[in-house]
């Protein structure tokens, strides 16, 4: 059985779907005005994907920034979010900042999550997640390709390189090109979890073909999803108050 990972007395890993809605505002004020709106959704997790935000390359107002968001959102969780060009995020930046970017999120004592890209070199993953760990932050490790689904077997190797790094939380979310795709994802899910897992599981299959994966993910060993606020921060998110609605007649 996977292990739980509670954070702020939300239990991921373990009861219903828990549902993660992400803010993905370019400028200070949308930032704050979407934490409002989002905060009427009951989101479970909110995400801050800081790769949106447009002065993301000063420090400081990333962290002033963030100060707003956490008394906004009082006791919900807080996901930090920096996601890679090559991964589907917004914004370039060096190695370096990536690193100093997320301890200072880590050591501000805001955050309650963080994530950390398979593919970074491993040294820096080691960095962060350290970081991550002596301060109480838990860490989602993750991967994402927005043009294919990997075969069965390469999906349950990028989730045991995770687990084997330490990551708290292990997430994937592919592209499917077909029916077909979306039925790997969810079979590589089932078998991760069924015979390897000891952390909690995010995988999701995106796009029109992968909605269903967000639904019935939970069935197969997926722990959470990502639903959509004011804004989609990856296709195929669906709005959180109409997720809930649909979990919820299926948890009945």
């Amino acid at each position: 059985m996977s292990d739980v990972v509670t954070v702020r007395n939300i239990n991921i890993g373990e009861g219903n779907t828990k549902i993660f809605v992400p803010i993905v505002g370019k400028t200070q004020d949308e930032i704050i005005s979407e934490t409002e709106s989002i905060k009427k959704l009951l989101p479970d997790v909110v995400e801050w994907r800081v790769d949106f935000y447009e002065e993301v390359e000063r420090m400081d107002k990333v962290l002033e920034t963030l100060i707003y968001i956490r008394k906004n959102l009082k006791d919900v969780p807080i996901l930090f979010t920096f996601r890679s060009i090559r991964e589907g995020g917004n914004k370039k930046i060096s190695d370096e900042y990536y690193i100093k970017l997320n301890c200072m999120a880590i050591e501000s004592k805001i955050i309650d999550l963080i994530d950390i890209e398979l593919f970074n070199k491993e040294e820096n993953i080691k960095k962060i997640l350290n970081t991550a760990h002596s301060n109480s932050v838990y860490v989602i490790m993750s991967n994402h390709d927005f043009k294919q689904t990997p075969p069965k077997d390469e999906i349950i190797s990028r989730l045991l390189k995770m687990q084997n790094l330490r990551a708290d939380i292990l997430k994937v979310a592919f592209m499917p090109n077909s029916v077909s795709d979306v039925l790997v994802l969810l079979e590589a899910t089932n078998y991760m979890k069924e015979n390897h897992a000891n952390k909690p599981l995010i995988t999701i299959s995106m796009g029109k073909k992968g909605v269903i994966s967000r639904i019935v993910g939970k069935t197969f060993g997926s722990a959470a999803t990502f639903a959509s606020g004011e804004k989609v921060s990856a296709p195929g998110q669906i709005f959180a108050l109409e997720l809930r609605q649909i979990l919820s007649v299926l948890n009945k």
